[in-house]
């Protein structure tokens, strides 16, 4: 959890911004109030049942844990300051995860929605993009497949360039 300059950091394991059973949602919400922001914005990735017309019976996301919290702690501080944010919060989802279930949250509180809404978009890509978290999509066939975590390349037509970089 990343909070503005005027709340005290709260002293948590790793932030909590990698986590092995389920999010509580809720708890995130609770947490993301802050008397000087009028917006808050929740994004929750939940497991659909389908991806690119296959049928879909789970995810597995595996990470390195501590390089991506490190990470995730960078963006949402780099979040903070960009665009004044009041609270950043993130957290994502190791393991098995259920179709219905959340696998990622993020959720930003500023002054104003419009803040609130493109930091929280810029937190998420960046997130799904970067971070050490690989995802292993497993099949109603029985197939499963690491990976499509970053199909940016086939839009912007560079491996290293994400579509949240081209302005897309």
């Amino acid at each position: 959890m990343i909070r503005s300059s005027s709340s005290p950091r709260p002293v948590e394991d790793n932030l909590g911004l990698i986590v092995a059973g389920p999010i509580d949602v809720q708890k995130m919400v609770a947490q993301a109030h802050h008397p000087g922001a009028g917006a808050l914005v929740l994004f929750c990735g939940d497991v659909r049942d389908n991806n690119r017309g296959r049928s879909v019976v789970c995810l597995e996301y595996e990470a390195h844990a501590a390089l991506a919290s490190k990470l995730i702690g960078e963006i949402l501080e780099e979040a903070m300051h960009k665009w004044d944010l009041k609270v950043a919060l993130a957290t994502h989802r190791v393991g098995k995860v259920a179709i219905g279930e959340t696998a990622v949250v993020v959720i930003t509180s500023s002054a104003h929605r419009q803040e609130a809404y493109a930091a929280n978009k810029y937190i998420i890509d960046r997130i799904k993009h970067e971070a050490p978290i690989w995802k292993c999509e497993y099949f109603a066939d029985g197939t499963h497949e690491w990976g499509n975590n970053c199909q940016c390349h086939l839009q912007t037509g560079d491996p290293a360039k994400h579509i949240y970089e081209s302005g897309r």
